[in-house]
């Protein structure tokens, strides 16, 4: 889900497109599920507000198939083996992760001390221990069973366990094959049926990788067959690998949320690449925005949905359209905050560790 934004570079409009759209429905979802301005607004909408608290979830499959696609893009862009430094790349994914992350976790922890104030809610974390940060620090709070400080933390350190295992594969498959060109995806191809056929039937597994690597794996084959200098024969194959896996997993056990994913990865590999020409047209600039915030969004809505719930559960009357009102300023809110935190802390985290004590700038590849 996170990414580099320069003013005047072509962007990827789609993907832009389906992260500010993915991250809405996120948004809402948060808003619905955690409640209580959309319990007290329910009426008004009852189905809408089901449908947010419930299937709305589902998008964040949307983020881990492009997630997979762009990685696909800094590792392995031809879908050649060979990572000569994968604890290095690995380290660089970690240096665009944790910072920001960190950063909007000690906001969700600060957030929850001013709504305890307000209201009595189930969404509003204890104080945090010294041992419950650190295991956020190391993106381990899942593994280690910490209560998370903020609604979709987990996903953070999915991705991260995802790059990593990406990254490994990679250099796996070059010191075992060298530059053969056929490893690589079928490392991945097998990864990803291991993950739909068995992981990801698993509750257990929901805190690694591979329950979340038939998404993930996807977007990496839909990257490699979406390649306009592959011959038609490869891409094709490459494509077919992609159906054969995750439609036989679909018909043993449907999800709905890897019927999404697998959607998503099609459509990727028909348009994903597309590049518009930079500024070509306000709508387009708006859009490429909304993506480039979409990660700031993700990470700072749920601290200001927590604050925006308690001040009108403590100021507000309980009436129908009075709660939905907060929802929609909760959500404005979000966006504001998110805009406001990818540009004065998600972006200047990122310029600072791209220096040399960081990441490096040899490391400073787009993912």
């Amino acid at each position: 889900m996170p990414g580099q934004y320069r003013a005047g570079e072509k962007q990827f409009v789609l993907i832009n497109l389906l992260k500010a759209v993915a991250a809405q429905l996120i948004v809402l979802h948060h808003l619905a599920f955690y409640g209580p301005m959309a319990d007290h607004a329910r009426p008004l909408m009852p189905a809408l507000v089901d449908w947010l608290e419930g299937d709305a979830r589902i998008a964040v499959q949307v983020f881990l198939v492009i997630g997979g696609f762009l990685a696909a893009k800094s590792l392995s862009p031809q879908g050649l083996p060979g990572s000569a430094h994968p604890l290095q790349a690995i380290w660089r994914r970690y240096l665009k992760l944790a910072p920001p992350f960190v950063a909007a976790t000690l906001l969700a922890a600060a957030a929850s001390a001013w709504a305890a104030a307000w209201m009595s809610h189930d969404s509003i974390s204890a104080p945090p221990t010294l041992k419950q940060l650190w295991a956020h620090v190391l993106l381990l709070h899942s593994v280690l069973g910490a209560e998370s400080l903020s609604a979709g933390a987990w996903y953070v350190a999915i991705d991260f366990q995802l790059y990593a295992l990406l990254a490994m594969l990679a250099w796996l498959s070059g010191r075992l094959a060298g530059r053969q060109a056929w490893l690589m995806p079928v490392l991945v191809a097998a990864g990803v049926g291991a993950s739909l056929l068995y992981f990801n039937l698993d509750a257990d597994w929901d805190v690694w990788a591979p329950y979340f690597f038939g998404s993930y794996g996807l977007g990496v084959l839909a990257w490699w067959a979406s390649d306009p200098a592959r011959r038609p024969g490869s891409a094709t194959l490459l494509l077919a690998v992609m159906l054969s896996t995750a439609l036989p997993a679909l018909v043993l056990d449907f999800r709905s949320r890897i019927a999404l994913a697998l959607a998503v990865a099609c459509v990727l590999f028909l348009f994903g690449r597309g590049r518009p020409a930079a500024h070509a047209g306000a709508g387009l600039a708006w859009v490429n925005y909304a993506g480039k915030i979409s990660f700031a969004v993700f990470l700072v809505h749920f601290p200001v949905c927590l604050v925006v719930n308690a001040a009108f559960a403590r100021f507000v009357p309980e009436q129908p359209h009075a709660q939905a009102l907060g929802v929609l300023v909760a959500w404005a809110a979000s966006l504001a905050a998110g805009a406001a935190f990818q540009r004065w802390v998600e972006a200047p985290l990122g310029r600072v560790l791209a220096q040399p004590f960081g990441a490096g700038p040899a490391l400073a590849v787009k993912a």
